[in-house]
């Protein structure tokens, strides 16, 4: 299903992007089972997104700022937007559990606004791109470690509008 699919892409977005160095069977499998998928994906889609760009950037624990990493990501972004000028984004900003409510909610506002002012750099019209937080509320990774928090401190694209289906 794209369901899983997605699961799949997210994994091996957040194994790529931890810090800890992982090799073995997990990511072998993950790498293989998207290399036969890009094929079938609509272009102009969600799954498009997600598999061909990558929709997700990450943070440093606490910050806001784009990493040269989430950079790439964002531009990869926005040249996907400008072949699809009808597609309207929202990016939403998440963070790790640690901290309040309010807090995260703040940071996960301004983590949202960051991807949106680079996307809105590089010439994607700003109403194009509504921004959300999430704060804490949407752990992509439920479990109590570094490694957890570091997958959730993020700002993910999703197509809300204009998409190929």
């Amino acid at each position: 299903s794209m369901k899983l699919i997605g699961a799949v892409a997210i994994m091996a977005l957040a194994a790529a992007c931890s810090s800890t160095k992982s090799t073995g069977p997990d990511v072998a499998a993950t790498d293989n089972a998207n290399s036969g998928v890009s094929s079938s994906v609509v272009a102009g889609s969600q799954d498009d997104l997600e598999q061909n760009v990558g929709h997700r950037v990450f943070f440093g624990y606490d910050r806001f700022d784009l990493s040269a990493e989430a950079r790439s990501v964002l531009e990869r972004q926005a040249a996907w937007l400008r072949q699809y000028p009808n597609v309207r984004i929202l990016v939403a900003g998440n963070c790790d559990e640690r901290g309040t409510r309010e807090y995260n909610l703040a940071l996960g506002a301004r983590r949202a606004a960051a991807a949106r002012d680079y996307l809105v750099s590089l010439g994607v019209a700003q109403n194009r791109v509504e921004t959300v937080s999430y704060g804490k509320e949407r752990p992509l990774d439920a479990r109590i470690n570094e490694e957890a928090w570091s997958v959730n401190r993020n700002a993910h694209t999703n197509i809300v509008s204009g998409a190929v289906s």
